[in-house]
């Protein structure tokens, strides 16, 4: 085997033993907290020996910030994919909104982590989590500008304000939605759409 194959498969393997990794603290961060949770208790969910766990993580707080920065990559992501797309507004705004709410539906324990205990780390590394949340804000942003560019909305709308406020709205209703499993995940996303676009208008 060519050595280089072989280094190329050792990094993916590791990569994907990371992942697992990450995935697991943000399982044992969701469920006991932050501060009741241990390396420990991360390194028994992942099957390995807690020394084994510092080839992924240097620390707990390691271990949070890349919980965190999991969510978020994940988070902007969908963002970035939608953007690209040429579609009419209505649509694109429906996606963006479908792709928040579903997050939460889908028992993101990495997203919930984020928005619930983030604050328990450093500045210094909550700024790198700052950053990327302005990327979100900002290309939803654009996408509110060029709802206003092809008179979709009215002229003079805040998109700045619009776009902070649909992230507050979907991260309230988000978070019922990982809550109350009763609650229409169809229904929510239509509803959020609708006060969106129209408000409470007749």
């Amino acid at each position: 085997m060519h050595p280089m194959t072989a280094n190329m498969r050792s990094t993916t393997k590791y990569q994907q033993q990371r992942e697992k990794a990450i995935e697991a603290a943000a399982s044992i961060f969701a469920s006991k907290g932050y501060h009741g949770a241990s390396t420990k208790d991360i390194a028994t969910h992942l099957g390995i020996r807690q020394g084994s766990l510092y080839y992924y993580f240097k620390s707990k707080e390691n271990a949070l910030e890349e919980v965190c920065l999991m969510a978020l990559k994940s988070y902007v992501g969908k963002m970035e994919a939608i953007f690209d797309q040429e579609l009419p507004f209505e649509k694109k705004l429906s996606m963006v909104i479908r792709a928040h709410l579903s997050s939460y539906r889908e028992n993101n324990a990495a997203l919930r982590v984020h928005n619930e205990q983030r604050l328990y780390l450093p500045k210094g590394r909550r700024d790198k989590l700052k950053d990327l949340g302005s990327t979100y804000r900002q290309y939803l942003e654009q996408i509110f500008i060029d709802g206003v560019n092809k008179g979709k909305l009215r002229p003079n709308l805040d998109s700045h304000f619009a776009a902070l406020s649909l992230i507050g709205l979907c991260n309230y209703w988000g978070s019922m939605l990982s809550r109350e499993r009763g609650l229409s995940l169809d229904e929510t996303i239509n509803k959020c759409t609708e006060i969106t676009m129209h408000g409470c208008h007749q």
